[in-house]
This record gives structure tokens, C-alpha cells and sequence, in this order.
């Protein structure tokens, strides 16, 4: 049993930190009309990932609990790569960073769901 001392020690909170990082610093040369839409809900889902991630974390005392987080996490996830898909549609980005983003949040979706399926691994009562 791995010893964490908190979320942020968790490889999957960092890989969906820094992804969220990183969609903020692409959608900074979006187009100003998308400010409102397709910007703000990219930052918002992608941002919303390691925060759900921090939530569960808090309430690994209680499996269901903990679980229920990480599904809104993996939710948010999915919801991340739909506005990634309409972003290399719309051509913000090209396709080699849309299959770089995409392949990052594909590995964070396996891991959250190996934590939903392994929550005993995480929690303790």
C-alpha cells in the first residue's frame, strides 16, 4: 500500500494540474468572441478535474463518498476532451496538440478510473 501524504502527491492530480495549466495558456490565443463560450468552459472543466480530484480526497473516509468525486472528476474530463474536439475543429489548435492533449487526458480518465475501481487503495475508515 502506497503511503500518500495528500492529493498532491497523487500523479493523477498533477498530470490534470498541469494540463490545466497548459489549457490556459493555449486558450489565451483563442478568439476574443469565444471568451464567454468555448474559452471559459475549457478552463472551467479542465480546471474542475484536479479540484474534484483535492474534493475526493478530502472524504476518503467515505468510499462512496470518494468515489462520487472522482466520477464528477472523470465527468469533467470527458467534457474537457469535447471542447478540445470543437477547438481543433474550430482551428484553434492544430491536430498534433489536440492529439497531445487528448492522449494526456485519456491516461488521467484510466487513472481516476483505476482510483474508482480501487477506491480501498486510497481510503481508510
Amino acid at each position: 500500500m502506497h503511503l500518500y501524504n495528500g492529493y498532491k502527491d497523487l500523479i493523477v492530480f498533477q498530470k490534470s494540474y498541469n494540463l490545466a495549466l497548459e489549457i490556459f495558456e493555449i486558450t489565451k490565443g483563442f478568439p476574443k468572441e469565444e471568451q464567454f463560450a468555448l474559452t471559459d468552459q475549457i478552463r472551467r472543466s479542465s480546471r474542475a478535474i484536479p479540484a474534484n480530484i483535492g474534493a475526493a480526497w478530502v472524504k476518503r473516509k467515505y468510499p462512496k463518498s470518494f468515489v462520487s468525486k472522482l466520477l464528477d472528476s472523470l465527468e469533467e474530463e470527458a467534457e474537457t476532451e469535447i471542447w478540445l474536439d470543437l477547438s481543433r475543429d474550430h482551428k484553434y489548435i492544430d491536430t498534433e496538440t489536440h492529439k497531445r492533449l487528448t492522449d494526456s487526458y485519456n491516461e488521467v480518465a484510466r487513472m481516476l478510473q483505476s482510483m474508482i475501481h480501487s477506491p480501498d487503495k486510497f481510503c481508510h475508515q
